[in-house]
């Protein structure tokens, strides 16, 4: 059974932090843990890969837990993946968290020349082979969608690592609590939260469950500005057909059908132009650091253990200083 660490009062950090090297991360990692932040969460697109700035921050800010919010399931192959799980829990004892998940047709397909084929089963066979190969066994299995042949990790991790699935829709969020140790959910709102934690937690059980939520965050409070901008990032990411499905089925299809049409036709202005505002206020949290704040404690209230946030650098924010701006009070 994996060791889920405890959920009370985290509040977690994306990094690394946009146009700053990884070598000039060290400070601002002991700045998070001064100002009391618990976590720190990777994501891997087109960036730095998900391990490396954690590995940085197991060495420089020991007391922080260490999280990928997420590796896709199809860009490693299976083996090389919980060698790179193994690696990280073993320099982190009990302070690793391994968030896998699909990731999309673009970053798959269009960036790495792979499949996007089956991805909810890819997911689950990668969760479950992670579980098997962490936990010391030797592997020789056919899964749905690959098959390994007498695998064992030369190095099992004194603690296997908890492992959560991204996940969208109602059927990945039941195999996050059924198959893992819980979820990791973006794009959504506060309200949103109450639709889908339930069902994460319901398909559980009794089991300990985790949901991470990666939330988008500007602090301040020049509103149109912040909206104007915030709407380039919320089409290019919710025209992506697993996020526009997504919002279908939370119902958003009546306030984005003009944004996913315009999109189609190749009218990229037309598109961004047509996301109403109040869907930019749902999905991206802004105003003064104090309505910020609040804001995130709607998610939490909602059903979200850990919120981790993401700072955007719109109408003229410096990431940086939103570090302090937005520390937990």
């Amino acid at each position: 059974m994996a060791n889920v660490t405890s959920n009370a009062a985290r509040y977690g950090m994306t990094v690394p932090f946009a146009g700053i090297p990884l070598h000039e991360h060290r400070d601002l990692y002991r700045r998070l843990v001064d100002l009391g932040y618990t976590d720190v969460w990777s994501a891997e697109a087109s960036g730095a890969d998900a391990f490396t700035p954690l590995s940085l921050a197991a060495a420089w800010a020991p007391e922080l837990r260490l999280g990928t919010a997420i590796v896709p399931a199809f860009t490693r192959g299976p083996a090389v993946l919980a060698q790179s799980a193994a690696s990280l829990a073993d320099a982190a004892p009990g302070r690793f968290v391994m968030g896998v998940g699909s990731s999309s047709n673009i970053i798959v397909e269009r960036w790495n020349g792979l499949d996007f084929d089956r991805p909810y089963y890819r997911t689950r066979d990668t969760v479950r082979f992670l579980k098997a190969s962490l936990g010391g066994e030797k592997v020789t299995d056919d899964y749905d969608t690959f098959s390994i042949n007498g695998f064992r990790l030369a190095m099992v991790p004194e603690q296997q690592p908890p492992i959560l699935v991204a996940a969208l829709r109602e059927q990945m969020l039941k195999m996050a609590g059924r198959e893992a140790d819980g979820a990791i959910i973006n794009w959504l709102s506060a309200d949103d939260v109450a639709t889908v934690a339930p069902i994460v937690r319901e398909a559980a059980g009794d089991k300990p469950t985790e949901i991470v939520a990666r939330l988008f965050v500007c602090p301040s409070e020049d509103h149109e500005r912040v909206r104007a901008e915030a709407k380039f990032s919320i089409a290019a990411y919710l025209t992506v057909p697993v996020y526009a499905a997504f919002h279908q089925w939370l119902g958003r299809q009546e306030q984005l059908q003009p944004m996913w049409e315009a999109w189609a036709s190749g009218d990229r202005k037309a598109a961004v132009a047509a996301i109403p505002d109040e869907v930019v206020d749902d999905l991206i949290i802004h105003g003064s650091p104090g309505q910020c704040r609040e804001h995130i404690e709607r998610y939490r209230a909602n059903g979200v253990d850990t919120p981790v946030l993401a700072v955007l650098g719109l109408a003229g924010v410096d990431q940086v200083q939103a570090i302090t701006d937005l520390a937990p009070v």
